[in-house]
């Protein structure tokens, strides 16, 4: 079986107009993307945890519907153009698709990977490469964190050339809990992992259960958690760590602050080199910061609590 993929470019003022009126006049789905996607160019978008920020979508966005073979698309994109009132018909193309084994080629693309002597990050369709070694068992989800992006590596190596033992932990931005469940892997002693997304969440919850994480010591809440439980993790880490993005970690400095002991550490990453002043600044108020390593652009920084 096979499918034409029509790719239209717009606005961010049309995309979701767009998006539903293919879906309407026949589309079997349709995904709204960055038309920088890949390039220089690419926009991350983000929010905080109170929801405050005003941007949902990138300016200028790409669309990409799939259509049954045998109807004509660009008929119906006409019919989309007038339907929503456009000025004009949007710039467009048309792909063939072919039927794959989606779920292979995917996994496919997921090796094991190697991030010390002693810690692998391994999908669940692989043997484990090293048995005697801790293996992490996770597959690509729905949240970040698969072991493969260079900061997520900078986390898990400090982690790994740091952790003593016992340490209380919270991972904020926790993603898939791959942060968290590799710490309590190395000795932890408790791991508080905290995400906006309540997905990331029931995420970083299932990937615990598959590593066989103790669930009293291995704990995942949204960021309402944080808020509603008042007073009581004030000064409860020994380390945090926010695997997030230079903004949101500005914006977090006080919270983050808040929640590490005199002389607990905070580790941050999904900072790029052009980002470190900012960063540096936000946090240097409660912390003596300074930058533990670099990788592909993207920067370690530690801070140690005064």
């Amino acid at each position: 079986m096979s499918w034409t993929a029509l790719i239209v470019e717009t606005t961010a003022e049309y995309a979701e107009a767009l998006s539903d009126s293919l879906i309407e006049f026949g589309a079997l789905s349709a995904d709204i993307h960055d038309a920088a996607n890949g390039t220089q160019n690419e926009q991350p978008l983000f929010e905080d945890f109170n929801n405050s920020f005003p941007q949902k979508i990138w300016p200028t966005v790409e669309i990409t519907a799939l259509f049954d073979i045998a109807v004509n698309v660009p008929t119906i994109l006409q019919t989309v153009t007038k339907a929503i009132q456009l000025s004009s018909l949007p710039t467009y193309r048309l792909k063939h698709v072919e039927e794959e084994d989606w779920v292979r080629l995917t996994q496919t693309q997921f090796d094991p990977i190697h991030i010390s002597g002693r810690l692998w990050i391994v999908p669940s369709w692989h043997q484990e490469p090293d048995p005697t070694a801790i293996n992490l068992i996770l597959d690509p989800g729905l949240a970040f964190g698969t072991g493969s992006h260079p900061t997520t590596q900078l986390c898990l190596n400090w982690l790994n050339e740091n952790l003593r033992g016992g340490e209380d932990i919270i991972d904020y931005g926790c993603g898939s809990g791959i942060l968290g469940i590799a710490a309590l892997k190395l000795g932890a002693g408790q791991v508080l992992g905290i995400d906006i997304d309540p997905r990331a969440v029931e995420s970083s919850r299932d990937n615990a259960k598959r590593n066989r994480c103790d669930q009293k010591k291995a704990r995942f809440y949204t960021t309402n958690f944080m808020t509603n439980s008042g007073q009581k993790y004030n000064a409860w880490a020994d380390i945090v760590i926010a695997n997030i993005l230079a903004n949101p970690l500005i914006i977090l400095a006080p919270i983050l602050a808040n929640a590490t002991r005199d002389n607990g550490c905070v580790v941050l990453s999904g900072i790029l080199k052009e980002q470190i002043k900012e960063v540096e600044y936000a946090y240097r108020q409660w912390f003596k910061i300074y930058i533990a390593k670099e990788r592909e652009g993207w920067v370690l920084l530690i801070g140690t609590r005064k």
